[in-house]
């Protein structure tokens, strides 16, 4: 499915999620809308990449007690929801901040940053990449 047709999907379906947070019809799912933006927590316009055949990918990310990531940025939009434990995050000039299980958010793109387990136990993140064949989902900063 190109990434407009899923971009455009995702956005009905949050539509009529986010018509009736909650309400379950007819023994039907219940539904939570979780988050909606169309921007990075650094204020950048998400842009989608063209050129290329949609992939998005999904990854669980567990950083242990003291543990870091290396300073990167991320070439495409990358959607980040805390399963468990918290993690502070340095933006560097634009400051840190700390998430905690249960927070989402679309991770800052061009703007190098680090992430490292700021609590006394493991930090779980689920990942999802928006991206397109061929592109780099994390790029390492020197």
């Amino acid at each position: 499915m190109p990434t407009r047709a899923l971009i455009v999907t995702l956005g009905a379906v949050l539509s009529a999620a986010s018509a009736q947070p909650g309400a379950a019809q007819d023994g039907g799912p219940t539904v939570t809308p979780l988050f909606s933006t169309g921007t990075s927590i650094a204020g950048e316009a998400l842009h989608y990449p063209t050129g290329a055949p949609a992939q998005v990918t999904a990854e669980i990310v567990t950083l242990t007690p003291g543990a870091r990531t290396v300073v990167h940025r991320h070439g495409v939009p990358m959607f980040a929801y805390i399963l468990d434990g918290e993690i502070t995050v340095d933006y560097g000039d634009r400051g840190k901040r700390t998430y905690r299980k249960g927070d989402a958010f679309m991770e800052a793109m061009a703007v190098a940053h680090f992430g490292a387990d700021a609590g006394s136990g493991p930090v779980r993140i689920l990942v999802v990449y928006i991206g397109a064949q061929g592109l780099k989902d994390t790029i390492p900063v020197q």
